[in-house]
């Protein structure tokens, strides 16, 4: 398999993955799944205008009430409008995590088996391998043809190179990517000015990060910084960000090899190690950070946009929130990877495919990217929406905390997922490493040398 160029969840069990596997099989052998083009006609028509369509959308924003929620439902009451003909059933993923995210593939594969999955899955970039091969998400340039699949992605506002092939497999496109954000350090400038450091100056490499948290602990008893990169609830994506800055990676270029235990990726661990060791950061968890660092309580946070909302609001009045690029290694360039997920299409019906593909490019509009930024904080992947004053424009003057993820969009790395059917296997023994290693004081290079070896050995031999 050739690899897409380098710029979630829970182990699917074994039973449910074998039936999935002789599912997929027997899909195939009735045509179902097959190529759906022939001739240069898309196999999923338009539909009539009197045709009534009902599809269902999963998506794991809708697991997290406010913002997310009360932003998707404004979305979806527009779309209903404009397409009287489509009615969109939402709905969230069911699981147990209280991590909507982690609930999302585990979810379809369970109405997988039932015979009734979504029709449209917001489903994470980390997920893409499995997502293509045992979800069944259909190829896009097959479904509606590639020409639309192109007009799409292009426009007046134009999805951003870096961003535009995110969801490619094998030489398709399989994904529209939808909501990501690149790592972002949030930080207190009101902490920093009252712990004698220049707010205007925020650290620009790990070894400042250290040396501010210290002062901010030392001097206002609030805690310095926390890095939401390094547990397996935050899953790996801001991880893989830490080790491609560092010079490494979590597998290697042909997808055959795992390098998450090399010396560069253990480096980056090392680091957060120190900054947990040093004082310059505690030991809380992703639930206890958010809220203690929308508070004001804490001085540096390294997060996804799609907190800024929050953020703004624990601040508003209160403390002064502002944002800058993620640090660096020691002056080497950062290699920031993205967060988030792409919407997928993965109905057997013609008809609820053509309806799913109209949801698709209304919840990709510029419109819905004007809405979608404005009021959750994900990067506009239309980014010259920003500079349109009928759309995110007024937004971006009123908005600095936009200017560190714009920028380093330019040099996004794609979030790698793992291969095979065990892929969150390899991913939780990363993870769970990474854990030892950051808050239980484990030996980094010994640790994450067993972790590579015993996830080593869950790697598909063949396709």
């Amino acid at each position: 398999m050739t690899r897409p160029s380098r710029h979630l969840l829970t182990r699917p069990p074994a039973r449910l993955a074998g039936l999935l596997v002789a599912a997929a099989l027997v899909l195939t052998a009735c045509g179902i799944g097959a190529p759906t083009t022939s001739g240069g006609t898309a196999f999923a028509p338009e539909l009539a205008p009197d045709q009534k369509v009902t599809i269902t959308f999963e998506s794991y924003n809708l697991s997290q009430a406010g913002t997310w929620t009360d932003t998707f439902n404004e979305l979806l009451g527009e779309f209903s409008r404009e397409h009287p003909n489509i009615t969109v059933n939402a709905q969230k993923p069911q699981g147990t995590s209280p991590n909507g995210v982690s609930n999302a593939v585990p979810s379809v594969q369970a109405q997988l088996v039932t015979g009734n999955p979504p029709d449209v899955a917001q489903l994470g970039f980390g997920d893409l391998d499995f997502t293509v091969h045992q979800l069944g998400a259909k190829p896009l340039d097959d479904l509606v043809g590639r020409p639309a699949v192109d007009a799409n992605f292009g426009g007046e506002h134009p999805y951003a190179p870096a961003a535009r092939t995110l969801g490619d497999w094998e030489g398709k496109t399989y994904g529209v990517p939808f909501v990501f954000s690149t790592p972002v350090l949030y930080y207190n400038a009101s902490l920093f000015a009252a712990a004698g450091l220049d707010p205007n100056t925020p650290p620009r490499t790990w070894a400042e990060v250290k040396t501010a948290a210290q002062a901010i602990k030392a001097r206002t008893g609030r805690d310095g910084s926390y890095v939401d990169c390094v547990t397996r609830v935050a899953n790996d994506w801001c991880y893989q960000a830490l080790v491609e800055s560092n010079g490494g990676s979590v597998i290697s270029d042909d997808r055959s090899r795992l390098t998450f235990g090399e010396p560069p990726a253990v480096g980056a661990v090392a680091m957060v190690q120190d900054l947990v060791n040093s004082g310059a950061a505690p030991k809380l968890s992703q639930a206890q950070a958010y809220p203690q660092f929308a508070r004001g309580e804490m001085g540096m946070l390294l997060e996804s946009s799609s907190l800024q909302g929050t953020f703004q609001k624990g601040a508003a009045g209160k403390w002064d929130l502002r944002a800058a690029p993620m640090p660096s290694f020691d002056g080497r360039p950062t290699m920031p990877t993205n967060s988030g997920a792409a919407l997928f299409v993965l109905s057997n019906d013609p008809a609820k495919q053509r309806a799913a593909w109209e949801l698709v490019q209304f919840l990709t509009s510029d419109r819905a990217y004007t809405t979608i930024s404005s009021k959750i904080g994900y990067l506009p992947l239309r980014t010259s929406l920003v500079d349109d004053p009928r759309y995110l424009q007024p937004w971006a003057a009123r908005n600095p905390l936009l200017a560190p993820n714009l920028e380093q969009l330019s040099r996004l790395q794609r979030w790698q997922s793992f291969p095979g059917n065990d892929y969150t296997r390899i991913k939780d023994r990363m993870m769970a490493g990474v854990e030892s290693v950051v808050f239980q004081g484990a030996d980094p290079t010994a640790t994450m040398t067993a972790a590579q070896n015993e996830a080593a050995a869950l790697l598909p031999t063949t396709r």
